[in-house]
């Protein structure tokens, strides 16, 4: 039996990875942003419609309660179909969430970036979308500098709790 707050993680077989729509996927992303947020006391339940919004959550501690928008990847892909492992995630300049969920499902990790931090983070900008990635491979990530995902580390969700719910 796999100890749930370990340290490890069960890498997702790629037959499993090719079986999963975007649909679950994106789902899978909702729940781990629910479970991880709950952990720390924070409530939060999905929307019934995908209008930008998929979480709401709430903070007794601050009473009030916040717009989450989740973007999750099942696992690291080869950047630019060929280069090194990367995960990415679009978003559109409208979207009305507060808050942008960025998950990595292979290592259950997720960063949380406020709409401003999103828009100076981001890399690439292109037909209203705005475009942010990270190098996953830790050599990789070196070489590229400031898009390797440790780069990323000050908005992973244990990094930001305090200061955007409690």
């Amino acid at each position: 039996m796999i100890d749930p707050t370990g340290p490890e993680v069960l890498p997702i077989e790629e037959n499993r990875a090719n079986a999963l729509t975007t649909q679950q996927i994106g789902r899978l992303g909702e729940l781990l942003v629910q479970y991880e947020l709950l952990r720390y006391g924070i409530d939060s339940a999905p929307m019934t419609t995908d209008a930008g919004i998929d979480l709401v959550s709430y903070s007794g501690l601050k009473k009030r309660s916040q717009t989450i928008q989740v973007k999750a990847n099942l696992v690291p892909k080869p950047g630019g179909g060929k280069g090194a492992l990367a995960i990415d995630w679009w978003v559109g300049e409208d979207c009305p969430a507060e808050i942008y969920a960025f998950v990595d499902l292979s290592r259950r990790k997720i960063w949380m970036l406020t709409k401003q931090e999103l828009a100076s983070a981001a890399q690439q900008r292109s037909s209203g979308r705005v475009h942010l990635y990270m190098y996953t491979d830790p050599d990789s990530a070196k070489s590229y500098g400031r898009h390797g995902d440790e780069k990323f580390s000050e908005f992973l969700l244990e990094n930001r709790v305090a200061s955007l719910f409690l």
